[in-house]
């Protein structure tokens, strides 16, 4: 079963954490990780003017693999995490009727 998360990162300051934090998502590394628990391709990414935060919306298949994740406790993300991002929000998307 697929659901929808929003996920909101807050990056640590510094010119390179948002270039590091990125370039590790969208290597080969990072996508196959995401694979994992999500389907990176229908992924909808969103990023702060300043570069100071991330958010994406993403198309979920594991959800403890994504809360994993997202946690920093995925032992191939948890370096980029603790070097790159300060605090981690995530929503469960509800589709509302009309």
């Amino acid at each position: 079963m697929e659901i929808e998360m929003l996920a909101l990162a807050k990056l640590k300051g510094g010119e390179d954490t948002f270039s590091k934090f990125m370039g590790w998502m969208q290597s080969e590394e990072g996508l196959g990780e995401r694979r994992k628990f999500a389907i990176p391709e229908k992924t909808i990414g969103t990023v702060a003017p300043d570069k100071s935060a991330v958010m994406f919306k993403v198309f979920v298949t594991d959800k403890d693999g994504m809360m994993n994740f997202v946690s920093g406790k995925n032992a191939a993300f948890k370096p980029i995490s603790d070097e790159c991002i300060e605090s981690v929000q995530l929503w469960e998307l509800n589709e509302v009727q009309l």
